[in-house]
Formats: structure tokens, C-alpha cells, sequence
């Protein structure tokens, strides 16, 4: 892409094409993944081979989960402020809040989850362990809601396994690269449902503020049939994300972009009211997002290749459960 001032919407790039490659071919596309990583951080993965069931019965479970009242769905509600776990009601997270901006609440309500157990040999008596490896919260409906999360989340762990070997070959990086760093990890599944509200939007309010994901990187799931997703140029504009039905959107993640030193960007985005005619009532919209985060004691420092001769990081090393824990914390 190197330099463009004029994108107008997000790369695709062909996964499958990568993984299935010659070396010559996985290069290729490794640089162009570089180039995109390197301008805006944003990019459209295609022929992911993801099995459309397990997508659609995920998708399903959570827009049913939605639809119960808000009693049922507050039986899903985590009594720990700022955990990643369970139910959040419509303006019960400030997105903008992570970046320094005080602006209204966001528009939607979410539900998440964490590992789906602790890992083997590692113990709580850390800071921060519990936070992120304690038990899930599970709807009590629809009666296969966790049947079919377990199965998106497990997808979405291999699939991000994958994606982690692309950016590790266009770093020129050993392919296994960050397979230490995601052993056991705390990546965590949201899905968001940014609501068909009728009542008056506070000035500033959107349905998810502007600011940037935490973590490695984030696979997202995105309403086939609604927009809303805009991402933010690197000459200051917005640019709408275009409608995706047969792809997922992946993004850079805070933590990348310091192991690379900001040769990645972590790139700011935000939810706004989607395409409608004056007087009507914007349309619901829905979305699934895997934040693939790296090992709660995994430490993030600038990646050595990603150092110029003489060039000092511009981060100290950090933990990236104490990163992720404030940055969550931060939200509420």
C-alpha cells in the first residue's frame, strides 16, 4: 500500500492462498500483509475455512440470547467491575473512556467470555490470574447457547493460530514465531448488539466509541447486512468498513503494535449509527469479535527485527495480563 492517501476500503487478502502456498506465493502475500499492518492495520481475511455451521449456530444463539428481557439477560452479569466475563447492558461500557476521551456510554450491550479453563501448572496466586481465567457465566438460555460458543471459540483459537503465522512470516520472523506467547492464553469472545434505540442520542454519543482493541489481534465477525464499522484513516478521516458476508475483518491489537515498535499500527475505530433514511429508526446490528490476546505472564517487548540499527524502543516491557487488566478496567 506504502504511503496511500487515498484508501477508501479495507485489503482482502486470501488466507487459504498462504497457508497452501509455495514460498514464493507465501511471501508475496506476506509482504502485502506488511504493507497493510504497516498503514492502517486492517484487512479482510477470505478463505479462512472456518465451517459456516459453526459460525451461523453462534450467531444464532447470540441474537436469541439478545431477544430475552433484560431480567433474563441480567442473570448472565458479572458482579466484578471491568471483568471480561458475562453480561454488559446497553451503556455499561464507555469505549472512549480507554483513550482519554469523556464522552457518553456506548449504544449496545455485550456478552463475553474468557478461557475455557485455567491452564495446566499455573496457579492463582498471581495478580490478575482469577480476573482472567476464572469461570465463565453462562446463559441460562437459549439451552445451547454454550455448546455452540465453546464450539466458535475453539474455531476462532485455531483460526488465529493461523492468522499469528502470516504476521510472524511478514515480520520475516521463524512461522512459529508467537506460538510460545498464546500457549495459555486469555483470549476472550464478545458478542456485541448494538441496538434499534428509538430514544434521543446524547452529543457524542456513539454506539461504540472510538479506541483501539488490546491485544494481538482481533478476529471479528461482522453484520452481514447492517454497517456501522468505521476505521480511522491515517491521514484523520474515517473509513466505512464495508459490509462483509463471506470474510472476517482482523485487526492490529495495542500489544502487537508495541512488539513491533509501532511498525504496526494499532489502529482507532468506532460503531456509528448505520445508513438510514431521516426519521427512521436505525437498524439493530450484530457482531462476533475474538480478541486474541497473548499469555496473561507473557512479557511484550520490541521485537529485535523490528529495530533499526541503533534504534531504541520507544516501550518498556510490559505483562500482558497487566496491560489487558487496566485497559479493561479503564471501560467501565
Amino acid at each position: 500500500m506504502g504511503g496511500n492517501e487515498n484508501i477508501e476500503t479495507l485489503a482482502r487478502v486470501d488466507i487459504g492462498a498462504f497457508l497452501n502456498g509455495t514460498d514464493t506465493e507465501r511471501e508475496k502475500i506476506a509482504r502485502h500483509v506488511d504493507d497493510i499492518c504497516r498503514e492502517i492495520g486492517y484487512l479482510i481475511i477470505e478463505n479462512h475455512g472456518i465451517d459456516q455451521n459453526i459460525i451461523d449456530n453462534a450467531w444464532k444463539a447470540a441474537e436469541q440470547f439478545f431477544a430475552l428481557s433484560d431480567e433474563q439477560k441480567l442473570k448472565a452479569k458479572s458482579a466484578e467491575e471491568g471483568s471480561p466475563r458475562g453480561y454488559v447492558p446497553v451503556e455499561g461500557e464507555n469505549l472512549a473512556k480507554t483513550i482519554g476521551d469523556e464522552l457518553p456510554p456506548d449504544r449496545k450491550e455485550t456478552f463475553s467470555s474468557g478461557p475455557l479453563s485455567p491452564p495446566v501448572g499455573h496457579h492463582g496466586e498471581k495478580q490478575g490470574f482469577n480476573f482472567f481465567y476464572g469461570d465463565n457465566i453462562w446463559p441460562e438460555e437459549p439451552a445451547d447457547f454454550q455448546k455452540h460458543w465453546i464450539r466458535y471459540y475453539l474455531a476462532m483459537d485455531q483460526l488465529g493460530a493461523r492468522i499469528m503465522e502470516v504476521l510472524a512470516v511478514a515480520l520475516k520472523l521463524d512461522p512459529d514465531f508467537f506460538v510460545p506467547y498464546h500457549t495459555h492464553h486469555i483470549s476472550a469472545l464478545r458478542t456485541q448488539n448494538y441496538p434499534s434505540l428509538s430514544r434521543k442520542i446524547l452529543p457524542g454519543q456513539l454506539r461504540a466509541g472510538a479506541h483501539s482493541d488490546y491485544g494481538s489481534v482481533t478476529i471479528l465477525r461482522p453484520d452481514p447486512f447492517v454497517d456501522g464499522l468505521e476505521v480511522k484513516s491515517p491521514h484523520g478521516g474515517w473509513i466505512k468498513a464495508p459490509v462483509v458476508s463471506d470474510g472476517f475483518i482482523i485487526n492490529i491489537g495495542d500489544l502487537l503494535a508495541r512488539w513491533t515498535n509501532d511498525r504496526w499500527v494499532s489502529t482507532l475505530h468506532r460503531v456509528v449509527e448505520p445508513n438510514h433514511k431521516k426519521g427512521e429508526v436505525p437498524k439493530r446490528r450484530q457482531s462476533i469479535a475474538y480478541f486474541m490476546n497473548p499469555n496473561y505472564d507473557g512479557i511484550i517487548k520490541t521485537i529485535p527485527t523490528c529495530l533499526k540499527k541503533s534504534e531504541q524502543s520507544k516501550y518498556a516491557s510490559v505483562s500482558a495480563g497487566d496491560y489487558l487488566m487496566a485497559k479493561f478496567r479503564q471501560s467501565t
